[in-house]
């Protein structure tokens, strides 16, 4: 009797196991859709790669469009509704550049354990307010700090919008900038979804040197390997016209 308890206690221990494990892949890795409908990389197809910059926008943006102005790099900027409303003309700006514009939930909270009811809010909140801002209507939503929940999936269907993670994110809040070009240089591929910051999360006039630094180097450096640079939206599609 004794063998057949550990037996059990074994496999019982192994299922937890292994459930905290699909768990913690579901809620946190970037290629997981598991909780939700999400993309990590783009079309193979093109040598492109998407720039993706979350927690806008703040009183730095303004510096980096004219980064990205000088190469002329398209981007992809996820923003947060609380944000959006402290700096409405800066959303204003990020649109009238010719970026595209996702969700990034209004208050940029960790959505684990928290309610269905809340995280539809958070996410129809940053709606409201890029739209009231820019007159865009986003149809791309990124989690804060990539964490899903339940109820994240019936939030984006009722909204219409596809989860975007990514496929290297640089550590700008932390990493000096050339840890943060060798991380993206050795991510760039195909497809690439590259995930950078223009804000801290709801800080206001973050410190947002690392990052333009960081893409002042980089893009250079990228174009060189024969890279150019699309919004999410255009690196999702195999075709380009």
């Amino acid at each position: 009797m004794m063998d057949w308890e550990q037996c059990f206690e074994g496999a019982a221990g192994a299922a937890v196991l292994a459930s905290a494990g699909v768990l913690a892949y579901a809620v946190r890795y970037p290629s997981s859709s598991l909780l939700a409908p999400s993309v990590y990389r783009g079309t193979s197809q093109r040598r492109a790669i998407a720039l993706t910059f979350d927690d806008g926008p703040s009183e730095s943006t303004p510096r980096l469009l004219e980064i990205l102005a000088s190469h002329r790099a398209p981007a992809t900027f996820f923003q947060c509704g609380a944000s959006v409303r402290r700096l409405p003309q800066v959303a204003r700006e990020v649109a009238a550049a010719g970026h595209e514009i996702g969700n990034h939930s209004d208050t940029h909270p960790k959505l684990h354990f928290k309610s269905s009811e809340f995280i539809y809010r958070e996410l129809a909140g940053a709606q409201e307010a890029i739209q009231q801002a820019t007159g865009i209507q986003p149809r791309y939503f990124r989690a804060p700090f990539g964490i899903r929940w339940f109820g994240l999936r019936e939030a984006q269907q009722r909204l219409g919008l596809m989860g975007v993670m990514w496929t290297a994110i640089a550590v700008d809040w932390k990493w000096p900038a050339d840890r943060v070009i060798e991380r993206l240089l050795h991510g760039a591929g195909n497809g690439a979804i590259f995930c950078l910051h223009d804000g801290r999360l709801l800080g206001a006039s973050p410190d947002i040197r690392v990052t333009l630094q960081t893409v002042r180097e980089v893009l250079p450096k990228l174009m060189e390997k024969g890279f150019h640079f699309e919004k999410v939206s255009e690196i999702l599609c195999p075709t380009k016209n």
